[in-house]
C-alpha cells in the first residue's frame, strides 16, 4: 500500500462550489450502592465526576422492560460510537438503528442539540478539514467500533466542517451506500464537499475493490450536483487508507 502523503484537499471551481466481541457486565443502577448511582451521584459531586455511560443514564431516566438503563448508556457508546452520537439529528433514525422508544431517542436528540448550541454560542469555531491526515484525526473514533458505520463530513468553501452525519450501518455495498443518502445532507445544509469514511473492524485499512467501486460512483454523482466527495477514508485502530490516493 502507498505511503500517504497529507496533500491538501482540492475544491473544484464551480457554480455551487458547491474488531473484540468480549462483552462486559454493566451494572445495574439498582446493583449500585446509593452513592454511587448516578442521578445521586451528580447530586452530591457534580457532573464532572460522571463517566460519559453515567451521563447519558441520567438523560435516559430510566431504561425498559428489555433493557436496563446503564446498558442502554453503555450500549449507544459501544454500538454507535461518541462522535456520532454528538452530531445525530434524526431521532427517527437513531430509535431504528439503536433499537430504543422514540422517547428516548428524543431526549437524546433534545440534550445534545442544547450542548451543540451552547458551544457554537461559547466557542464559535468548527474544525477545518483540508487533508486526509486532518479528516482521519477528526474521525479516529471509529476505529474503534465494532459494526462498520459510514460517516460523512460536509464542508463549506473554506473546508469547515458545518455537517456530520452518520449515513448508514453495516457492511458496505453499493445497494446500501445510495448517493441520495450521502449527498441528501450535503444539499440541506448547503455543503460544497463532503468527505466520507468507513471503519473497517478486521483491521485491514486496505481500500477493498467495493469501496473503490463506491467512490466512483459516489464522484459522479457529486459532478453532477457541484459537490465535490473529496475523500473516502477506511479507519482502523492502528491507522487509515484513503481512496484518494488509489484513484485511477
Amino acid at each position: 500500500m502507498k505511503t500517504l502523503l497529507a496533500s491538501p484537499y482540492v475544491l473544484r471551481d464551480n457554480d455551487l462550489f458547491l474488531d473484540s466481541d468480549a462483552k462486559e457486565y454493566v451494572l445495574r443502577v439498582k446493583d449500585l450502592p446509593s452513592e454511587a448511582k448516578p442521578r445521586e451521584k451528580m447530586m452530591q459531586s457534580g457532573p464532572s465526576v460522571l463517566s460519559e455511560v453515567e451521563l447519558m443514564a441520567v438523560i435516559l431516566g430510566v431504561g425498559t422492560k428489555k433493557e436496563e438503563v446503564m446498558s442502554m448508556a453503555s450500549r449507544l457508546f459501544e454500538e454507535y460510537g461518541k462522535n456520532a452520537i454528538v452530531n445525530h439529528t434524526d431521532p427517527r433514525k437513531l430509535e431504528r438503528e439503536m433499537n430504543i422508544p422514540a422517547s428516548k431517542a428524543c431526549q437524546i436528540i433534545a440534550s445534545l442539540e442544547l450542548g451543540r448550541r451552547f458551544f457554537k454560542q461559547a466557542n464559535g469555531k468548527t474544525a477545518i478539514i483540508r487533508t486526509s491526515k486532518q479528516a482521519y484525526e477528526y474521525l479516529k473514533d471509529m476505529g474503534e467500533l465494532q459494526k462498520e458505520h459510514l460517516r460523512g463530513i460536509y464542508l463549506n468553501s473554506r473546508y469547515r466542517v458545518i455537517h456530520e452525519e452518520t449515513i448508514s450501518i453495516g457492511s458496505l455495498t453499493a445497494n446500501i451506500v445510495h448517493p441520495r443518502e450521502v449527498f441528501r445532507p450535503a444539499v440541506e445544509h448547503h455543503a460544497v464537499a463532503v468527505i466520507i469514511a468507513h471503519n473497517h473492524p478486521s483491521g485491514d485499512k486496505t481500500p477493498t475493490k467495493e469501496d473503490r467501486a463506491i467512490t466512483k460512483q459516489l464522484c459522479s454523482a457529486g459532478k453532477i450536483l457541484g459537490i465535490d466527495l473529496l475523500d473516502h477514508l477506511v479507519i482502523t485502530k492502528t491507522g487509515f487508507g484513503s481512496i484518494a490516493s488509489h484513484r485511477d
